[in-house]
C-alpha cells in the first residue's frame, strides 16, 4: 500500500516528511499530534475524514471507502490500522486492526482489538483490551470484557450503557467443527425485540464458551467458567455448568451426527440478518443525515448486511455440499443401527440445498407485512417530527403498543424467511 510518508535524506540523517494527504487532513481540521508517523493511503478520500477527529501517532488509514466521522479518537492506546471502515461519531479505536466494518456512535475498542469483515458495532457497543471480533453484530450497549474470541455472532439486549448485555473476559465462541464448516452463527438474543432496546441484558460469564451454532433468549445468564453445547430458548433462564460425559471412541470424518438443530439455528440467524437489513433500510436510514458522511456510513452499515447474508448462505451450503459423503460415511459406521431419520434429513438437505439458496436470493430484500410495516413507519415518522430524539431515545421513547407493532412487522420478515427455507425441508420441521 502507499505511504503517507516518504524518507528523505540530509546529510546522511534519514528524517520522515508528511505528504500531501496528511497535510490536506490537518488542514481541514483533522487533529495529528505526530504527522510524519502517519500514513494515509493514496486512495483515502480527505473529504470522507471528519474535522475534529483525532489521529494518534503510528496510525495507518487505507481504503477508498473509509469514513472517519468528528469526534472519533484513534490510536490513543496503540497504533491503529484501518482499512475501508465506516465510522461514525464519537467512536474510540484505541489500538489495534480495523477491516472492512462499521462503527456507530460512540462505539468503543481498546488496545489489541482485531475487528475484521463485516462486523457492525451499533451506538455504545465495544470491549476491553485484546478483542477479537469477525462476522459479529453487536447491537446498542453490548459490552465486551478482554482477551475475548467472539467471531459469527449477533447480541442484543440492554437499555443502557448501566443495564447492558456483557460478556466476561476470556470468553470464546466456538465457530469452527471438527469437520471443517462454520456454519456455526449463535444468535444471542434477536432482532425483532433487541432493535427496540428494551429487553432484559444476557450475561455470559468469564472464562467460559459457547459451541456455536446456539441460540440464546434475552435475560439469559450463563455462569462464569461453563461451556454451553445447545440452546437457551426461555427468556430469563440461568445455566451453572455442562459438565461433557467422559469417554473415548472413533472420530469418524465427515459423519454430522445432528443436523436438525444446526440448519434451522443456521436458517434463523439469516432469517434475522434479513429483519435487521430491513430496519436499517426503513428505519435507520430515517437517523442519518443527507450529507455524504452520513450517507456513506449508512451505505456501508448496509453493505456489511449484505456481507453477513452471503457468508452465511455460503457457509450453510458448505455444510449441504457435504451431506452425500455423510451420509455414506454415517451408513459404514453405524449399519443397521443407522438412524433413517437422520438418513432422510441429510438427503433432503443435499437435494433441497438448490432451491433452498435460490429462495434466500429471491427473500435478500423481504418486507414481510408491508402494511404492518406502514403503519409502523407512519407512527414512527409522526414521532420524530413531534419530539425530534436522536435514534436510541427514539426508539426508546416509542409506547408500547408501537414498538409491539415494529416487533410484530420484524418478526413477519424472519417468519417469512425460515417458512421459505423449512418448506423444503419436511424432516426439519
Amino acid at each position: 500500500m502507499p505511504h503517507a510518508t516518504v524518507d528523505v535524506a540530509y546529510g546522511g540523517v534519514m528524517e520522515r516528511v508528511m505528504n500531501d494527504k496528511v497535510q490536506k487532513l490537518i488542514d481541514r481540521g483533522v487533529a495529528i499530534p505526530h504527522p510524519a508517523s502517519v500514513d494515509i493511503g493514496d486512495e483515502v478520500d480527505p473529504v470522507l475524514i471528519a474535522p475534529e477527529s483525532t489521529i494518534y501517532a503510528g496510525c495507518k488509514i487505507f481504503g477508498k471507502k473509509t469514513v472517519i466521522m468528528s469526534g472519533t479518537r484513534l490510536g490513543q492506546e496503540a497504533p491503529v490500522t484501518i482499512e475501508d471502515c465506516q465510522i461514525g461519531r464519537d467512536v474510540e479505536l484505541k489500538g489495534g486492526y480495523f477491516k472492512k466494518s462499521v462503527f456507530l456512535e460512540k462505539s468503543n475498542m481498546a488496545c489489541g482489538a482485531h475487528v475484521r469483515d463485516a462486523c457492525i458495532l451499533e451506538e455504545e457497543a465495544g470491549g476491553a483490551h485484546t478483542v477479537g471480533l469477525k462476522q459479529t453484530i453487536l447491537m446498542p450497549f453490548v459490552t465486551l470484557g478482554s482477551l475475548i474470541n467472539f467471531c459469527d455472532c449477533l447480541m442484543a439486549g440492554g437499555t443502557s450503557r448501566k443495564d447492558h448485555s456483557e460478556v466476561g473476559s476470556s470468553y470464546i465462541h466456538f465457530n469452527y467443527t471438527p469437520n471443517q464448516d462454520k456454519a456455526t452463527a449463535s444468535l444471542l438474543g434477536d432482532v425483532p425485540r433487541g432493535v427496540m432496546l428494551d429487553q432484559r441484558p444476557i450475561f455470559l460469564g468469564g472464562q467460559g464458551g459457547i459451541v456455536g451454532p446456539a441460540s440464546l433468549g434475552f435475560g439469559t445468564v450463563i455462569a462464569a467458567g461453563t461451556v454451553l453445547r445447545g440452546d437457551v430458548v426461555e427468556d430469563g433462564t440461568i445455566v451453572m455448568g455442562q459438565a461433557l460425559k467422559e469417554g473415548r471412541q472413533e472420530f469418524v470424518p465427515g459423519v454430522y451426527w445432528e443436523i436438525k438443530r444446526k440448519i434451522r439455528n443456521n436458517i434463523a440467524y439469516i432469517a434475522n440478518i434479513g429483519a435487521l437489513k430491513a430496519w436499517y433500510t426503513h428505519v435507520r436510514a430515517l437517523f442519518f443525515g443527507p450529507d455524504q458522511l452520513e450517507q456513506a456510513l449508512l451505505s456501508g452499515a448496509l453493505e456489511k448486511l449484505d456481507m453477513a447474508l452471503d457468508e452465511r448462505i455460503k457457509r450453510l451450503g458448505a455444510v449441504a455440499a457435504k451431506m452425500d459423503h455423510s451420509v455414506r460415511a454415517y451408513q459404514r459406521c453405524m449399519g443397521s443401527a443407522a438412524s433413517s431419520v437422520l438418513v432422510r434429513q441429510k438427503q433432503e438437505l443435499a437435494d433441497s440445498w438448490d432451491n433452498i439458496e435460490g429462495a434466500l436470493a429471491k427473500l435478500r430484500d423481504v418486507q414481510g407485512d408491508i402494511a404492518g410495516r406502514d403503519t409502523f413507519l407512519s407512527a414512527l415518522a409522526e414521532s420524530r417530527h413531534t419530539q425530534s430524539r436522536d435514534y436510541i431515545s427514539t426508539i426508546q421513547g416509542l409506547p408500547e403498543d408501537l414498538r409491539t407493532a415494529g416487533t410484530q412487522w420484524l418478526t413477519s420478515i424472519v417468519d417469512e424467511i425460515t417458512a421459505a427455507c423449512l418448506g423444503r425441508l419436511p424432516t426439519f420441521q
